[in-house]
């Protein structure tokens, strides 16, 4: 030991002591304090994030069963309008049992064709009629090609049933005779 340590007194020494534990008594503390408002913060946020969780899984469910709805009832408006064209056709029906008058049985069944195109309009369902036009392969079908003099070749000369479109998508071509030079006279494509 050297002189300046014996000449400690041993009370200082437990005073400084003591100083150090309160020292790190408060240390121990303040982090005690600093673990425990973590923790709680913690606690909240996996509470937060289990709601969430619960939250999105309600969400996915009733997202799926919109969605199941959606396609088990999406005809369901068209199928009600529908409805009203049936009704019409079961009348004429009765009518033309009850009545020889064809003139009346065919206007009523025009009557009832209009009110079916009407239904396939407000769905946005639009014929394709391509009478006089050019063929065009991905709206209409060829069924046969026909000679035709003074039509040009490749055109749409008969229509044996109209195509269909749903909003711009083709849901049935039209099934169609297309023109070809007739017999002896050859397409300027073919002389080229």
């Amino acid at each position: 030991m050297t002189a300046s340590e014996e000449m400690k007194d041993p009370q200082q020494e437990t005073a400084v002591e003591n100083s150090e534990a309160d020292e790190l008594s408060d240390e121990v503390e303040v982090l005690q304090q600093q673990l425990a408002t973590a923790e709680k913060k913690a606690e909240e946020n996996w509470e937060k994030f289990l709601r969430a969780q619960a939250e999105m899984e309600n969400l996915r469910r009733r997202m799926a069963r919109e969605l199941e709805n959606a396609q088990k009832y999406s005809l369901e408006k068209f199928a009600k309008e529908l409805l009203s064209v049936v009704d019409s056709l079961e009348l004429g029906l009765q009518a033309s049992v009850e009545t020889d008058d064809v003139e009346k049985i065919r206007e009523g069944v025009e009557l009832t064709l209009k009110q079916m195109l009407t239904v396939l309009e407000r769905f946005n369902i639009t014929p394709i009629d391509p009478t006089g036009e050019k063929f065009d392969p991905e709206f209409h079908q060829a069924m046969a090609t026909e000679p035709v003099k003074g039509v040009e070749p490749d055109t749409v000369v008969k229509v044996f049933q109209k195509g269909y479109l749903l909003n711009d998508r083709l849901i049935r071509p039209a099934l169609v005779v297309v023109a070809k030079p007739p017999e002896g006279e050859q397409h300027i494509d073919e002389q080229a």
